[in-house]
């Protein structure tokens, strides 16, 4: 009898006992480690648009056992009770706080797919129209592009002169290539001269702009070739909503009375 009713008290114990252990990701030192902060610090990571797989749920795992071994030893040599521990924590908890704060305002005020697509058609008219692929070779002086246009008409490689003498290091490398362009990219002095050049013309005066002097040669136009919507949509969607979260700050700075 008395080996039945130990039997029974034993598989009790271990069935009480399973629920609690199955809710503590680990025993360190005799103290539980609850199996709730693994999901806290995967939710943060995911929110950091990390992916969520096994190996990162180990690694976790193993991080937050590390973290209570290093917290018992720094509780047990009084550094919770430091000045410098208190003064942290505060500014932690600010953080947190803040963090979740700006968290739920985006949640609560999404961006809408509306607005997405209102927000791309205002991108979308103020990029239409012509866009131009031109060359330039940038100098110092006046008569520097004098020279090089002279040295052009008679038959000299605009892209060779423009490796050799432009002072733009980003199109110089590339024989003077701008890419292709609206002529709102450019300012209004280089914008004016390259409009009004025919495919493969070149500019007959040097072009004078706050950079220096323009030589400028125009390859080729087009209709613009704008992006579909569905490429530029998590761009857009990202940029409106930390715009729409500056505007939340802002606006709470300006109610606060600060003395």
């Amino acid at each position: 009898m008395k080996s039945t009713l130990t039997t029974l008290a034993t598989g009790l114990v271990l069935a009480f006992a399973a629920p609690a252990f199955a809710q503590n990701l680990a025993i360190v030192n005799g103290k539980p480690v609850p199996s709730s902060r693994v999901d806290v610090l995967l939710e943060q990571v995911a929110r950091s648009g990390r992916p969520v797989d096994d190996a990162l749920k180990a690694q976790v795992k193993e991080e937050i056992i590390a973290r209570e071994i290093f917290m018992q030893e720094a509780e047990k040599r009084g550094l919770k009770a430091s000045k410098e521990y208190k003064a942290q924590m505060e500014l932690a908890a600010q953080t947190i706080l803040i963090r979740e704060l700006f968290a739920d305002f985006q949640k609560k005020n999404p961006v809408t797919d509306a607005e997405i697509k209102a927000e791309y058609d205002k991108f979308a008219a103020a990029n239409a129209g012509q866009e131009y692929r031109a060359r330039h070779i940038l100098v110092e002086k006046e008569d520097e592009a004098k020279a090089i246009i002279a040295s052009l008409q008679k038959g000299g490689s605009f892209e060779d002169i423009a490796k050799k003498q432009s002072k733009d290091p980003g199109s110089g490398a590339n024989g003077g290539d701008l890419d292709w362009a609206n002529a709102a990219s450019y300012v209004p002095e280089f914008s004016e001269a390259m409009t009004q050049l025919k495919k493969g013309e070149l500019t007959a005066t040097p072009v004078k702009s706050q950079f220096g002097y323009h030589v400028i040669r125009l390859d080729d136009t087009r209709a613009a070739q704008l992006p579909p919507l569905d490429e530029l949509r998590p761009q857009i969607a990202q940029q409106m909503a930390q715009q729409r979260l500056g505007e939340f700050q802002e606006g709470l700075r300006k109610k606060a009375k600060v003395q």
